[in-house]
């Protein structure tokens, strides 16, 4: 929908046609940046003439809280909402340069904060996918499998699956001893599927690549030596293209999966905190955002109001 313009009168009441040559002249701004900062400007410049408002002088910090709810309101993100106070801000200073107003009413104006962004997830059949992708007919397809199974059935970050050790699957148990950071030590239950192939693994493949130089780990190279980081990438990018997925995935991205698929399932948080080896639980939190998400998304699809 196209934006319609101030009338003229209001354009000139609230400077903005020389803020903009501000914008150009002294600030050096684009073309785009000028055109961004005069629609997020006209924003509040409607929004205020909506209360009554019809001059800079008469703009108070109450008024300017309330237009970031009203922006919230909207359903508009931290980032915007942001960006378009970036742009109030500017406004505001080159009045009261100009004179045009005493004071600021925006220094003290609370922005949200940044959303933490999560890598791409996974869903159940995408992680069915990755795993079948492993080639039967490749000599570590035992290993390559094993290790995807591990990697997301624990939640391991990729410096811990590639340091686990052998004695560090307690099969009798479903567990699997971690490492995490600060050396600090945690038990992680696996499911059948990783205990089955790293069962496999361990009795077919796992003999024939060790050559004395494999320190007791548990995932080797095809010399018999631990797999680096970079061959654990290589490993999942490979699976990843023929498995035809198009997401960015990187090992980070089974970890987050494990606990998305975990907090849709219904997993207490408290409980995902101590599998992901977390100390702060607001760590765990982040997930939450894409739980609502779907929680959304089920809502809209099965309530009869949604």
């Amino acid at each position: 929908m196209a934006r319609l313009p101030l009338p003229d009168d209001l354009a000139r009441a609230f400077a903005l046609e020389p803020f903009d040559d501000f914008l150009a002249l002294e600030q050096g701004a684009s073309p785009r940046t000028r055109e961004a900062y005069r629609r997020d400007v006209e924003k509040l410049v409607a929004f205020s003439v909506s209360k009554g408002i019809r001059a800079p002088k008469d703009l108070q910090h109450r008024l300017l809280r309330e237009y970031v709810w009203h922006l919230k309101d909207q359903g508009l993100s931290p980032t915007s909402i942001r960006r378009n106070v970036s742009a109030v801000r500017t406004w505001f200073r080159f009045l009261l340069a100009e004179g045009a107003i005493v004071s600021d009413p925006s220094d003290r104006l609370e922005t949200p904060r940044p959303s933490r962004e999560l890598p791409d997830v996974l869903t159940p059949q995408e992680i069915e996918r990755l795993i079948a992708a492993a080639d039967q007919e490749h000599p570590l397809y035992f290993r390559d499998r094993a290790m995807i199974e591990l990697a997301y059935g624990a939640g391991l970050r990729v410096s811990e699956w590639i340091t686990v050790q052998v004695k560090d699957l307690l099969f009798e148990d479903s567990l699997v001893r971690v490492i995490g950071k600060g050396s600090k030590e945690r038990l992680v239950p696996i499911g059948r599927g990783a205990v089955s192939s790293a069962s496999i693994y361990l009795r077919e493949t796992r003999p024939r690549l060790e050559k004395g130089e494999g320190e007791g780990i548990l995932f080797l190279n095809a010399r018999g030596r631990p797999l680096s980081r970079m061959g654990a990438w290589k490993v999942l990018q490979s699976l990843v293209k023929r498995a035809g997925i198009k997401k960015h995935v990187s090992p980070h991205t089974l970890r987050h999966s494990f606990a998305t698929h975990l907090l849709e399932g219904g997993a207490d948080l408290r409980a995902v905190q101590e599998m992901l080896g977390h100390a702060d639980i607001s760590t765990t939190q982040i997930y939450t955002h894409v739980n609502r998400d779907y929680l959304r998304s089920v809502h809209k699809q099965f309530h009869p109001r949604g």
